[in-house]
Formats: C-alpha cells, sequence, structure tokens
C-alpha cells in the first residue's frame, strides 16, 4: 500500500510540475487579469460596463533614461506607487538613440515595459513620443506592435505624442493613417490622438474629430503652473460636444518640465479631472535636473526608491496614487 501511495504521489507532483511549467499565451494571461477598455460617449470603460479612471506614471524619453526601462521598475510602480497605468514613451526623433536611429533598441525599451505591466495586470500606454508627422516610422512601428499584441486587453496605441506646428487637419491626416493600420490588425484597443501645440487645441479636434472608428479618445496635457482654468475652459468645451479625453500627460509645474510646482493649480486639475472621470498620467521617471523628473541619479533603475532618492513632485506623485489606491 505504501508503495502505491509513493507512486500516486509522484503522479501529482508531476502534474503539478507540468502545470507550473506550462506558460500560457500572452492574450490568455492578460485576458484572465484585465477587462478590454471601451469608449461609451466621452467616457473610458470597460466591457464588464464599469466606468474606468486610470492614475499613472509615464516613463521619460527611451532614449535618455533607459535604464528605467526594466520590470523591476514596473512592478514597483505598481505594488508600491499603486499605478494602474503606465506610459511607455519611445523617443522618436533626437539624440543618436532614439528610434529613427536606432529602432531596435526603441522597440526592446517599449516592450519591456509593456510586457512587464502586462505581467502586473496594468493598462499600458505604448507612446510614439514625437513632436514632428513622420507617418511612415509610425505606421511601421504600429504594425509590429499590434501584431505583438494583437488582442491584448491592457495596451493602449498613443499614436502621436505631442504635435507642435502641424495644423489640425495635418495631424487628423496622419491619424486617420496610422489608425487605419492599426484597426486592420487590432480591431478593438483604445487609440490615443494628439492634438496641435502640444495637446491643447482639444478644441480643434472637438470640432473636426475622426469618424468611422471607435474606441478612439483624443489627448489634452497640461503643466499646471503655465495651463490654467483657460485650458479646462477647451476641455469643458470638447466635452460638451461629446469629445472622450484622455490626459496622458501632466504635471505640476511649468510647461518648459522646470521651475516651482503650483500645487494649488495641480489640486485645480486633479479636482476637474476627477469631476469628469478623465484619467491621467504624470511626467515623468527620470532623472533630469529638473522639476518634472521625479527622481535623483542616486534612485535605483529598479524601484525601491527612498524619500531621499525622489524630488518633491515624485512624492507628490507618489502620495497621490496611493491615497487613491486606497
Amino acid at each position: 500500500m505504501r508503495s502505491i501511495w509513493k507512486v500516486m504521489l509522484a503522479v501529482c507532483c508531476l502534474g503539478m510540475t507540468i502545470g507550473c511549467g506550462t506558460n500560457p499565451s500572452k492574450n490568455e494571461s492578460a485576458e484572465e487579469t484585465l477587462p478590454a477598455l471601451i469608449v461609451n460617449g466621452t467616457q473610458l470603460m470597460n466591457t464588464e460596463g464599469d466606468t474606468v479612471v486610470l492614475h499613472g506614471v509615464s516613463y521619460g524619453w527611451h532614449q535618455f533614461w533607459p535604464r528605467f526601462y526594466n520590470a523591476s521598475s514596473v512592478a514597483y510602480l505598481v505594488n508600491d506607487w499603486g499605478a494602474q497605468v503606465l506610459r511607455a514613451s519611445m523617443g522618436v526623433d533626437l539624440d543618436s538613440a532614439c528610434y529613427v536611429n536606432k529602432p531596435e533598441f526603441g522597440i526592446e525599451c517599449v516592450t519591456k515595459v509593456v510586457d512587464a505591466a502586462i505581467e502586473n495586470g496594468v493598462y499600458v500606454i505604448i507612446d510614439w513620443h514625437s513632436h514632428n508627422l513622420r507617418q511612415e516610422e509610425a505606421k511601421e512601428f504600429f504594425t509590429q506592435m499590434a501584431t505583438r499584441y494583437k488582442g491584448v486587453p491592457n495596451v493602449i496605441y498613443e499614436v502621436f505624442n505631442e504635435p507642435v506646428e502641424d495644423s489640425w487637419e495635418q495631424v487628423k491626416a496622419y491619424s486617420v493613417e496610422v489608425v487605419k493600420m492599426i484597426r486592420a490588425i487590432e480591431p478593438d484597443a483604445v487609440i490615443l490622438v494628439g492634438c496641435p501645440h502640444w495637446d491643447q487645441d482639444i478644441h480643434l479636434a472637438a470640432d473636426d474629430s475622426i469618424t468611422g472608428y471607435s474606441n478612439i479618445m483624443y489627448t489634452l496635457h497640461f503643466y499646471a503652473n503655465t495651463h490654467g482654468q483657460w485650458l479646462r475652459d477647451r476641455a469643458d468645451y470638447a466635452l460638451g460636444k461629446g469629445l472622450p479625453i484622455f490626459v496622458s500627460e501632466c504635471a505640476g509645474m511649468e510647461a518648459s518640465g522646470d521651475g516651482p510646482i503650483s500645487k494649488e493649480e495641480w489640486g485645480n486639475w486633479l479636482e476637474w479631472m476627477q469631476r469628469h472621470s478623465i484619467s491621467w498620467v504624470a511626467w515623468s521617471l527620470s532623472d533630469k535636473d529638473e522639476t518634472c523628473s521625479m527622481l535623483y541619479p542616486s534612485a535605483s533603475s529598479e524601484g525601491n526608491w527612498k524619500d531621499a532618492d525622489m524630488k518633491e513632485w515624485g512624492r507628490m506623485v507618489r502620495d497621490e496614487l496611493t491615497t487613491l489606491k486606497r
């Protein structure tokens, strides 16, 4: 009898070993973790019928701060800070290590963050972080990303970070082409579309929005010590016209990323976003000598940051996220 039990125990252990060693596909794992997102009117929702308001952190340009683009920092932002969404900002232009010069490096950095976000059960934005129209390069990049993450509900696509001098007509035409390409592969994922002048001309998109595609939102960016009530008035106009808004980048200091933090205006923006159930992502996880970089160079690349490693802005964002998590 004892020998029979030994055999049965061995069989059970073998079964457990095989079960643990069988890795579900990326799609199966993600679907068990998060419901897919949809856009209903001006509101982000999920397929279970819940209103969704995401709060999180944007990584800085990948070519300047690649050291933070790793699975450990993702896990720390999710589990310690309470981030519900992360933004992988793949720098398209600037510097010899940008995407147009080293595309494989850009894809490597982005996919590390995206894969880790999926593993940690949060949403993640793949951000084409550019200030210039580069339609053909963007279509090639998003073809790869949509193919890799087809059907994964965690993934959001941001097709143009911040247009600057391009008109809305130009940005819209570009966005339609990129959206069309993504939709040919990935029919359902939420896609974020930028607006002229650093994502502040949201009213122009509201007057002439993209038609023929669902699950599209438009990005509004603000820096609270530069952008005040006048920009919230524009956004209110856009919401009144039925335009769905996602704040994919924001911070409390001046638009340069430097200068003092306006806690009063940051609070006004937080209240406005909460009132309208608008998701936001704070800029940025980096260690540059500027106010908006959340960390000092002493900070570890992998997380576990002490207060002494964080600038005031980093501590403010962490405290806000942990409060919202409760």
